[in-house]
Order: structure tokens, then sequence, then C-alpha cells
């Protein structure tokens, strides 16, 4: 159970950051950013979404601003800092080398197996 959890904290970070480098963004709107996008797809609560981020904000890769929306209603914000954008690329990279791993692997399997089908 925990490996799951690792796989959707580290697809998570992943998605907050690609989300704060596009824009910045606060939690509610990152949320649903992620549910809309991934047509419904992915689900991330709130509470996932906080300890992320307050994770990346210890780690100096984002810092978070408060904005005024109302007369007595503040919104926090997130920004991606400069080292932030780097550690992004780096797991893109990282995602992307492993999601081309798994998908020749399946690939191969499934041949293998309609080989073995069409003997």
């Amino acid at each position: 159970m925990g490996t799951k959890n690792n796989f959707f904290s580290g697809i998570t970070e992943i998605l907050i950051l690609a989300i704060l480098n596009d824009h910045d963004s606060y939690a509610y709107e990152i949320v649903k950013y992620i549910k809309e996008f991934s047509d419904g797809c992915l689900a991330i609560s709130p509470n996932t979404i906080y300890a992320v981020t307050y994770k990346l904000e210890n780690e100096g890769k984002i810092t978070q601003y408060s904005k005024l929306v109302s007369k007595r209603r503040t919104r926090i914000y997130y920004h991606l800092e400069s080292n932030g954008r780097d550690y992004y690329a780096q797991l893109l990279n990282n995602f992307f080398d492993a999601y081309r791993g798994v998908e020749k692997i399946l690939s191969t399997l499934k041949e293998n197996t309609e080989d073995k089908d069409n003997e």
C-alpha cells in the first residue's frame, strides 16, 4: 500500500509543478484542474495537494503568497521558483523515461502473446 501512495504522491508532485509552471494557483484550483483535465480519471484530495505543496515549499521549490479575493477573504497562491522549474524538468524527464520503458515492456509482451496465439 505504501508503494501506491508513493506513486500517487510522485504523480501529484509532477501535476502540481506542471500547473504552477503554467501559472500561479491555489490548492482548490489545482484540485479542479487535475480532475477536469484528466476527464475525471484523477481525483486528488485537497489534503494531498496541501501535503505535497508543503513539502515543495519546505524544499524551496515553490513559494506562497496571499491575495485578497474579496473584502475579507484571502487566498493562498503557490508560485514555482526557478529551482522548482529545474526540478520539474528533471521529474518530467524521469517520468517519460519510465513511461517509455513500461510501454516498451508491455508492447513486447503483447507481441510475444500474439505470436504464441498465432502458433
